[in-house]
């Protein structure tokens, strides 16, 4: 999707609740799927793009197959560290990966589960789309609430910058 800010196109992350305990994050970028999968999946890159400018990212683990663990987190200046954590539970390269993700400051809670899927556009572009199915609609909310909208569109902006220079 895209929109016009003074007369430039921009690429738009949309977020959207379709369903009971489900998130939808959408965003096209302008890169083919093969490139925008090695961008997500290698923690070379990873570490460029992950989460928002005002933290460090401390932490890019990736064991990219199916039963495979993954970890990223980010630290802040006080020193409080903000890490997901998961298994991938399928791995189809530049098209799919269905993973689970824990946030680990909130170790009991269930796991989220995600699929994540690269589309390649008529124009060369690649549609991500995450979907997302929560363990209640209050834990989904609750994320929105404190801030994870903001989040994602920050890293999605990151990721897209990154994507220029590969």
């Amino acid at each position: 999707m895209s929109s016009l800010r003074e007369g430039v196109a921009t690429m738009v992350t949309l977020l959207t609740t379709p369903a009971d305990r489900e998130l939808v994050v959408t965003r096209t970028f302008d890169t083919v799927p093969e490139r925008l999968w090695e961008a997500w999946t290698r923690p070379e890159h990873v570490r460029e793009w992950y989460g928002v400018a005002a933290l460090t990212t401390t932490v890019v683990d990736i064991d990219l197959r199916v039963g495979g663990a993954w970890r990223w987190g980010q630290t802040g200046p006080d020193g409080q560290e903000i890490v997901f954590s998961g298994v991938y539970e399928d791995v189809v390269p530049a098209e799919r990966l269905d993973y689970t993700e824990v946030f680990e400051q909130m170790p009991d809670g269930e796991p989220v589960r995600v699929t994540l899927t690269f589309d390649a556009t008529p124009d060369g572009g690649t549609a991500l789309t995450s979907t997302s199915f929560w363990p209640s609609n209050e834990s989904r909310d609750q994320a929105l609430a404190a801030g994870m909208e903001a989040g994602i569109r920050e890293q999605y902006d990151r990721l897209a910058e990154y994507l220029k220079t590969l």
